[in-house]
């Protein structure tokens, strides 16, 4: 499987396993589900408070326990920053409450990663710096990142930190590629060129910060998989013909199309079946071509001027 740095972290998996559906699998499932991803090599797990209200975070533990996972043989990282339907909260009280409780619900003494979730308009970077110093420097996380931000939110965040930023977690796949697209048709009066992004993976490889894409293969913000989906034909056939090339299915395609970017893209899988997870990682097996990377992209919908 293809590796990735974070950071000083070399040689972290391509595929990360998303924990967010962690609350829905019962204790047996639970313990299989860690157990087989780690002697596959999947160890890096990603999680966030919210996710469960806290209870996936409390089921990955349980299930650690339960398999006999030694702590230094996996890569915890999880998120704070959002107060579901109410606001984002950056400021230094929550963030250090927020991690004590994500410490507590692991099981755990430190966090290998922690991401900020999504972007507060309020936010000091001094405050957020002084919160990032003080679980450096108490041993409670060892690198610091973001989710969804783009380029001058993290250099105004990065502005009052002494930790450099080591990952990034955006939207991304062959169906939700605008990140590409704005590049690709800059200077064009199409809705392509729109940039949403501020040219974030450009950023992240100039700054050496790791992009993670959530939701490969969703069609949308919560709008279902493309994977099969009639209405996106051209690109199933394109995953398809792909994946045939190297024995792997049309969701390993996917997963090859984003390592085969040069970003040193990771992928959070989301899925909870570790059947689907395995399969899913072959596509960090592999190495696509050139060409076949950009028949997945404009099968996808997106244009090449």
């Amino acid at each position: 499987m293809k590796k990735v740095n974070l950071g000083d972290m070399k040689n972290l998996p391509a595929v990360i396993a998303g924990c967010m559906r962690m609350a829905s699998l019962d204790a047996r499932k639970a313990a299989d589900f860690v157990a087989k991803a780690v002697e596959n090599g999947l160890n890096f797990f990603d999680h966030a408070d919210i996710y469960g209200r806290g209870e996936s975070e409390k089921t990955f533990a349980k299930a650690c326990s339960d398999v006999g996972i030694k702590r230094e043989d996996i890569v915890l990282q999880s998120k704070c920053g959002i107060v579901p339907h109410k606001m984002y909260d950056f400021s230094k009280e929550h963030i250090l409450s927020s991690v004590d409780g994500i410490l507590e619900r692991l099981c755990t003494d430190y966090l290998d990663v922690l991401l900020l979730h999504r972007p507060d308009a309020l936010m000091e970077p001094e405050e957020v710096g002084e919160a990032f110093e003080k679980l450096k420097s108490e041993g409670k996380v060892r690198y610091f990142g973001v989710s969804n931000m783009k380029p001058m939110q993290m250099e105004l965040l990065r502005s009052g930190l002494k930790e450099d930023l080591v990952a990034d977690q955006i939207q991304f796949s062959p169906a939700h590629a605008g990140v590409i697209r704005s590049g690709f048709e800059f200077n064009m009066d199409t809705d392509g060129a729109a940039d949403r992004d501020g040219s974030v993976l450009e950023y992240c490889r100039l700054k050496g910060i790791t992009p993670q894409a959530w939701s490969p293969f969703q069609k949308g913000f919560i709008k279902g998989t493309y994977i099969g989906d009639p209405d996106f034909c051209n690109l199933n056939a394109a995953l398809r013909d792909v994946g045939s090339n190297y024995g792997i299915s049309a969701s390993a395609a996917v997963v090859a199309w984003i390592c085969r970017h040069p970003a040193g893209i990771q992928t959070v899988a989301g899925t909870t079946n570790i059947d689907r997870l395995l399969e899913i990682k072959k596509g960090a097996d592999v190495t696509i071509s050139r060409e076949e990377w950009y028949k997945i992209y404009t099968a996808a919908g997106n244009r090449l001027p």
